[in-house]
């Protein structure tokens, strides 16, 4: 079953129950508020029980709440409760005082009630359209660890500021294949190494998407399956690995469901913060570096933008690459030392980190295979390169730029490797990242294979291809592949 594990140090509170994505303090301020709200409907035996049991248990949870940490999503249903409590109490305390009971007449009591109800409702709605995001549990054998790197690279500058001194700098997260953790051990949080981190990364990336803060407050609240520095596993040898570059804004983590199915398959997952034009890279000294990309309106200019962003891109999945050969040899980190097989790498990205992954195959053969998910090729050198590779594109639609296939359809034609691109059905350009857990399943917006299927399809996909093109699995790809969607295949010397 695909659904958030719950976390040790999540709480009764917080933890969030599979379905209506709401806590069980949340269930219960919700039914105290729906029953506040019928109460007036109720027979007269069960009527005064009812309102004072449900007025209890909603002003107990309302106030746990507001102490323990209130999502946004709940304000509707305290907003009914609030409103419905004042007219399920009243008669009750004239009762109680000696005074003749009163009740609103029917006619006018029944538009009240439809609000309060209405307003209750609207809460596990939005729970449901914007969730804690529940993280698929990983399939294959082994355990997930995680831990986050800063490296430096000495030869090249920043160009990004005007200190001549300044170099350029990549923060890098690392899944890989763990020893089991002991029971109740909390798993990593999504999109930072801490709260904080991970609230400055979420409102960046709402602020760079045009949407307010508060809609992806629930990514703050979730914490994957890895386990933050597990020792790495003793059986397995040595592990084939995969760097990975997000899209254009896009941050290390977008992509943590897919890091961490590949890590329990077996593989190093190295995922990129690109300082400057990702949304918000924390360093370790603790400064943000937000992004410095947007769109000027002219197509040239932001053409030529993407294109160097892209060539900066391919350098630094170059120089994590060097790095991991370093750590392999026991430089730095001994952790992983003897466990990187980077002679058996591949350098994957989404969007324009797609694009990235490309060039960086292009220009450095130490890659031995490239997936690109819906990225837009933008190397302007067109020159054969040996790598096999998996491009995973969504249908082509009014929206879809219409130089898009063409130019994929060139570069893959490039390559001196059987290559294939994979049509998926119902996927939109956010099916294949971390963006259908907790966005609303709007189709045009992240797809209609829903929070499960997205995760799902990305994760076969990938893995299938790499299996078989860093481990030479035998079997029929083509085949594994065609079955999510509609596949081309560029065969070496043939027209695909």
């Amino acid at each position: 079953m695909w659904r958030r594990a719950p976390r040790a140090d999540d709480g009764p509170v917080t933890e969030i129950i599979a379905g209506p994505q709401l806590s069980l303090l949340e269930i219960l301020a919700l039914l105290g508020a729906v029953v506040l709200a019928v109460a007036r409907w109720l027979p007269a035996a069960a009527r005064e029980p009812a309102a004072v049991a449900a007025g209890s248990v909603f002003a107990l949870c309302a106030v746990v709440l507001g102490v323990t940490g209130l999502r946004w999503q709940l304000l509707p249903v305290l907003a009914g409760g609030v409103l419905a409590l004042p007219f399920a109490v009243a008669p009750l305390v004239r009762r109680r005082s000696g005074r003749p009971a009163r009740r609103a007449r029917w006619w006018v009591a029944l538009p009240g009630t439809a609000l309060c109800v209405v307003l209750t409702a609207t809460g596990p709605a939005a729970a449901w359209a914007f969730p804690v995001p529940g993280f698929p549990e990983p399939t294959g054998r082994f355990a997930v660890g995680t831990r986050v790197v800063q490296w430096t690279d000495p030869d090249r500058p920043e160009t990004a500021t005007p200190e001549p001194e300044d170099r350029r700098t990549v923060v890098v997260q690392l899944w890989y294949p763990a020893r089991e953790s002991p029971e109740g051990t909390p798993g990593a949080r999504y999109l930072g190494r801490t709260e904080q981190e991970a609230r400055t990364v979420a409102d960046a990336l709402a602020n760079y998407s045009g949407l307010p803060g508060f809609l992806i407050d629930g990514a703050t609240r979730a914490r994957s399956h890895a386990v933050v520095d597990a020792p790495v596993v003793g059986e397995g040898g040595r592990f084939p690995v995969v760097l990975f570059s997000p899209g254009l804004g896009g941050v290390r983590t977008q992509n943590t469901a897919w890091a961490e199915e590949l890590a329990s398959h077996g593989y190093v997952v190295a995922a990129l913060d690109h300082p400057y034009d990702s949304a918000a890279v924390v360093l370790a000294d603790g400064r943000t570096i937000g992004t410095e990309n947007a769109s000027t309106g002219d197509d040239d200019e932001d053409d030529r933008r993407a294109a160097e962003t892209t060539r900066i891109r391919a350098a630094d999945l170059s120089f994590v690459l060097t790095r991991l050969e370093r750590l392999d040899r026991g430089e730095g980190d001994a952790a992983l030392a003897g466990r990187l097989d980077t002679a058996r790498a591949a350098v994957t990205g989404h969007s324009l980190g797609g694009g990235a992954a490309l060039q960086a195959a292009r220009q450095d053969r130490r890659f031995v295979a490239v997936i690109n998910l819906d990225g837009y090729p933008r190397d302007p050198e067109r020159l054969p390169f040996p790598q096999p590779v998996l491009a995973l594109t969504q249908a082509v639609g009014p929206q879809t730029d219409e130089r898009y296939i063409p130019r994929l359809t060139e570069v893959l034609k490039l390559s001196s490797a059987t290559s294939y691109r994979l049509t998926v059905p119902g996927a939109a350009h956010l099916t294949f990242m971390d963006a259908p857990l907790y966005l609303p399943p709007v189709p045009a917006l992240v797809g209609s294979l829903g929070r499960t299927g997205s995760p799902r399809v990305v994760a076969e996909t990938t893995l299938a291809f790499l299996d078989a093109t860093l481990r030479q699995k035998p079997g029929d790809l083509a085949g594994e592949l065609s079955a999510h969607g509609d596949l081309t295949v560029h065969r070496p010397g043939g027209s695909g």
